[in-house]
């Protein structure tokens, strides 16, 4: 089982070159090289130019990096995606996915310029017809030339696009959270949660990630470097976790074992589906290097 951990996903303005070369130093499993919300209109084509020159020259390890481009009605986006292709990064993100069809748009473009089959594609989930298209979206994964890995939540334009407040807990929006994780792994594709606006409150941070992994979602995007560690230390499995899953596994893998769907392990009942959930738990544990 093949698995890239996808727990720390890291915001940098694609308008700064120092803040993406720090992203290379950083804990993370992934980083987020912004042409979108973050550079404004007048330094889009220079922070173009930048975040391909950054991709290209590599030195990220074995950090995921994503490029988000601007959407598919702004100006920037055919010059965006033709960068980002020819600077071949891991995954293009593209905002405000909300159809399908403008999934089947972006893999043709890509297709049309001979985009390395590598290059992955993943959007972000930010508005109302989104969360309504949610099954379709994920089932367009099914579709290989739709490239399509995996969905961004964009909670902060979801709140604007539906008028809810986002309060402690997520309450107005936390049926659509739950959706859209179904959506997602119903499919095989991973999801990571939103942004968390307060920098100042690391509590309300680490209560909204444990929101989050419980909901189901692989990882969460982050704004600052200092967000990175309690991120990954709530994504990460537990050491007690990580060896009661090898327990499991041991268990079932015993000849006297495969062929049944339930043993006792430790005076509890564990089923075989519980031994595939260990693997993963086990996968993970090896791909951050906890064992």
């Amino acid at each position: 089982m093949t698995i890239r951990p996808r727990r720390s996903v890291l915001y940098m303005p694609g308008s700064n070159t120092r803040a993406m070369e720090k992203a290379k130093t950083l804990p993370i499993d992934a980083v987020i090289l912004d042409l979108e919300d973050s550079v404004a209109p007048d330094a889009k084509a220079e922070a173009r130019r930048l975040v391909a020159e950054t991709v290209k020259a590599g030195g990220f390890g074995r950090r995921e990096v994503f490029v988000r481009v601007n959407g598919l009605d702004t100006p920037w986006f055919a010059d965006d995606l033709a960068a980002a292709a020819a600077a071949r990064p891991d995954v293009i993100l593209v905002p405000k996915v909300s159809t399908a069809q403008m999934l089947e748009t972006i893999g043709q473009r890509l297709l049309d310029r001979h985009a390395d089959a590598r290059v992955r594609v993943w959007i972000m989930i930010e508005t109302p017809h989104a969360i309504f298209n949610i099954r379709e979206l994920a089932a367009a994964a099914a579709d290989t030339e739709t490239r399509l890995g995996g969905f961004v939540m964009g909670t902060n334009d979801l709140a604007k696009e539906s008028r809810v407040r986002i309060v402690p807990g997520r309450a107005p929006m936390t049926g659509w959270l739950a959706d859209c994780v179904l959506a997602a792994h119903a499919y095989g594709l991973d999801i990571v949660d939103g942004v968390y606006n307060n920098l100042s409150d690391l509590d309300g941070f680490q209560r909204e990630c444990l929101e989050g992994r419980d909901l189901g979602f692989d990882g969460k995007t982050l704004i600052h470097p200092n967000q990175v560690e309690p991120c990954n230390a709530v994504f990460s499995p537990s050491a007690d976790e990580v060896a009661m899953a090898r327990k499991m596994i041991a268990a079932f893998d015993q000849p006297e074992n495969r062929d049944k769907g339930v043993v006792q392990i430790d005076g509890r009942m564990v089923e075989r589906l519980h031994a595939e959930m260990a693997r993963r738990t086990v996968a993970i544990a090896e791909a951050i290097g906890m064992a």
